[in-house]
């Protein structure tokens, strides 16, 4: 394919094309992030200590900026003493990717510290049971109501207003009151992922629910369709794949919230595992937990996509 048609406005590109590009959209940062960590020239403000030689202040893997460091070489050498040895390093906050990836192995099938902590696969479990009440509870509620207000204007005029101020209100200023109505485990978690979501899942919905071609609801009604059959045999079958395409948006939503979410009451699943490495600074757990998560949710749509491909064939807009 020229390049022409690579950047045409609006014009689809090949199978293959989307394939090279999509595997390209990682391994563009995964490249600069090596260059990052392996080109000393680059970045490296840092000094790994290797050998301290005779300062007494340092130690094996402590990492110092370059100006200390050689302002101590030279103290040492001047002395006529060992002067430290080290190399160039990045911050502790930014491990090099082969970090990352011995950290993701060793995640699974290294046992917790003690024996009252979880495993990072019974972490990553919990979370994702929490993901899934409260979209789904969100999802029950907020699909049918959006539908509601997209096909009825009294509806929509006495629902999306509150729905509009609502959805304004950051979700974990809420979660204080949740903690003291539903308890200090799973219940406000799942009820911050509920507000969090709900609110936009109603708006958006709701607007997609009024881009239903008119021409449609007309041909329903001359051949004599009541309002009920309308909205069932109409409206919803319509608009059925663009409402699957916006449920895998907003449950992306919903994995945005799901860290602050599990803040609050008891830490738990993923969230406590990412704080736990935090505070002993070892960072590469950080991102391989950040990174299972992306691998997750990634998976997860991707399986929806596929699956949207086999319930609506119809739906040229899917992907």
């Amino acid at each position: 394919m020229s390049r022409t048609n690579w950047f045409s406005v609006q014009t689809e590109l090949s199978s293959q094309a989307k394939t090279v590009l999509g595997v390209f959209s990682f391994i563009l940062p995964i490249l600069v992030w090596s260059i990052v960590s392996y080109v000393p020239v680059v970045w490296h403000p840092l000094v790994q200590i290797t050998d301290p030689g005779s300062v007494s202040y340092l130690q094996v893997d402590m990492r110092m900026p370059r100006g200390p460091f050689e302002d101590a070489v030279a103290e040492a050498q001047a002395e006529g003493q060992a002067p430290p040895e080290g190399f160039p390093a990045n911050p502790v906050y930014l491990p090099a990717p082969h970090e990352v990836a011995e950290a993701l192995y060793t995640a699974f099938v290294t046992p917790p510290p003690s024996k009252d902590m979880p495993w990072l696969h019974q972490s990553l479990w919990h979370s994702i049971q929490v993901i899934f009440w409260g979209f789904f509870l969100s999802s029950a509620i907020g699909v049918p109501l959006g539908v509601l207000c997209g096909a009825y204007a009294p509806i929509s005029r006495l629902t999306e207003p509150f729905v509009e101020f609502f959805r304004y209100l950051p979700a974990p200023a809420f979660g204080a009151l949740a903690v003291a109505i539903l308890g200090i485990y799973d219940g406000p978690k799942i009820a911050i992922i509920f507000i969090g979501t709900f609110f936009q899942q109603v708006l958006i919905i709701a607007n997609t629910t009024r881009k239903l071609d008119g021409a449609l609801a007309e041909a329903a009604l001359t051949l004599g369709a009541g309002n009920l059959q309308l909205l069932t045999r109409v409206v919803v079958p319509g608009v059925l794949p663009d409402l699957y395409r916006d449920l895998r948006i907003l449950l992306g939503w919903a994995w945005t919230y799901l860290i602050v979410a599990e803040l609050i009451g008891t830490t738990s699943g993923i969230t406590w595992f990412i704080t736990q490495q935090a505070r002993y600074q070892h960072f590469e757990n950080v991102y391989a937990a950040i990174i299972i998560i992306g691998i997750i949710g990634l998976g997860t749509d991707l399986v929806l996509g596929m699956l949207a491909r086999r319930f609506f064939p119809w739906d040229r807009n899917g992907k």
